[in-house]
């Protein structure tokens, strides 16, 4: 079989620099294959329990060597004199103390340390099943892929949470999926692992010490050009967890801008790094700019064709069916127009498909142009026509966002389109 990586008669753009196999690393230098840590603040309560299981698995389950590290994030309670004791109790469980909080700082902290080929990350609660451990660093293992994560998104993951969580996360990962690009399909899934030697190159690069930290080095790792394996888990929501929701939200918010920012004026050295770990593909997303100045150029014409449509039938059919038709006939051409022009999208290939969906971007729009019409109505009895006009124009534009974020991390993804 040829070699890609010596075999001159191949083309440059087509060689890559492999990686080592981990395991063969790890008995040279007589160290663990694999690391993982668990971060965690206050939780005397399931700590001992936790590391006991997770220690029995890597014991008898796993078939390299495994060390656990304990990163203890300044708690003020007793995990830290469990974590401790469990390190005596415990062959191969070590424990690491922060006097700052952080789950990022943490991973950060022991990552950069340790001298196993291959890092892992798990929540202290163990909602994932450990059973997917050894899945999810093989590839990295053997070489084959530079990062690895859980992810309770794919169709064949097993997830037990409520409703709310459910939401939350899979609006996330649309807007990772709409504004930076992601193809990763679950970015907060405590459930990750990368090589040391890709972490090395990474980390210096991401700043964020709390929960972004692992949005932050997925989106910097897929823009570098690595390749991130996937696995289906089996997954069952912690009732007691303390993530405060909307300071997270907030945070994530704020990472994102600041990615967006690094991207554009170049102090993220996505090349530099993807060169510095023999990555040869080039991860540049779809140019959120380009896109977006198409799309408003499509959004302003199909505000205009609704304005204009608006104003034929208003007289004659009523404000709530002109407003229908209209959204129809220029949802039907948005969707054509961004299909083509925006997103680039050519031939009959999922069209039906892309038509389809966009019918139900368009039903989302008619339910915020409508509803507002309906609250209008609900303030003022008989609303002038320019004061409905108003109110629908200021409504369309909401419903034009929301067209844009939808459509291109969901309808258009090119994920979506393999």
């Amino acid at each position: 079989m040829t070699d890609l990586a010596v075999d001159p008669h191949i083309p440059e753009r087509m060689r890559f620099r492999p990686r080592p196999n981990a395991a063969i690393a790890a008995r040279d230098a007589g160290v663990p294959v694999l690391d993982v840590v668990v971060p965690v603040y206050n939780e005397e309560a399931d700590l001992a329990a936790s590391v006991r299981r997770l220690h029995c698995h890597l014991r008898e389950d796993f078939p390299f060597g495994a060390r656990i590290t304990i990163a203890d994030n300044a708690s003020d309670d007793g995990t830290t004199r469990i974590a401790a004791a469990l390190a005596v109790e415990l062959d191969d469980v070590r424990v690491v103390r922060l006097e700052q909080k952080g789950r990022g700082r943490a991973l950060h902290t022991v990552w950069s340390a340790s001298d196993a080929p291959v890092l892992a990350y798990m929540d202290v609660d163990l909602s994932t099943d450990l059973a997917a451990l050894a899945p999810l660093v093989a590839p990295l293992i053997s070489g084959h892929s530079d990062l690895a994560i859980g992810t309770r998104l794919n169709r064949s993951a097993r997830v037990v949470r409520g409703a709310k969580r459910e939401v939350i996360s899979r609006c996330y990962n649309l807007i990772l999926k709409s504004i930076l690009a992601a193809s990763f399909s679950d970015a907060q899934c405590g459930f990750k692992a990368v090589r040391a030697d890709v972490a090395r190159e990474l980390l210096p690069h991401v700043s964020d010490t709390g929960w972004f930290f692992d949005t932050e080095l997925l989106v910097l790792a897929e823009r570098s050009g690595l390749r991130i394996h996937e696995v289906p888990v089996d997954w069952v929501d912690d009732p007691d967890s303390r993530v405060d929701i909307l300071a997270t939200a907030a945070a994530d918010l704020r990472g994102i801008g600041r990615l967006l920012r690094g991207f554009a004026d170049g102090s993220i050295p996505v090349n530099a790094i993807g060169a510095q770990l023999g990555s040869n593909r080039s991860a540049a997303p779809r140019s959120l700019l380009r896109q977006a100045v198409r799309f408003g150029t499509v959004g302003v014409i199909s505000t205009a064709a609704y304005v204009v449509l608006f104003m034929l039938t208003q007289g004659w059919l009523g404000a709530q069916a002109a407003n229908l038709v209209a959204l129809l006939v220029t949802a039907i051409g948005n969707t054509a127009a961004n299909r083509r022009f925006t997103f680039g999208v050519g031939g009959w290939a999922n069209m039906t498909r892309h038509h389809i969906e966009g019918l139900i971007v368009f039903g989302l729009a008619l339910a915020i142009t409508s509803g507002s019409l309906g609250a209008l109505h609900a303030v003022v009895a008989q609303p002038h026509h320019l004061l409905e006009l108003t109110v629908l124009v200021a409504a369309n534009l909401v419903a034009t966002a929301a067209r844009f974020v939808l459509l291109r991390g969901w309808v258009f993804h090119p994920r979506r389109s393999c």
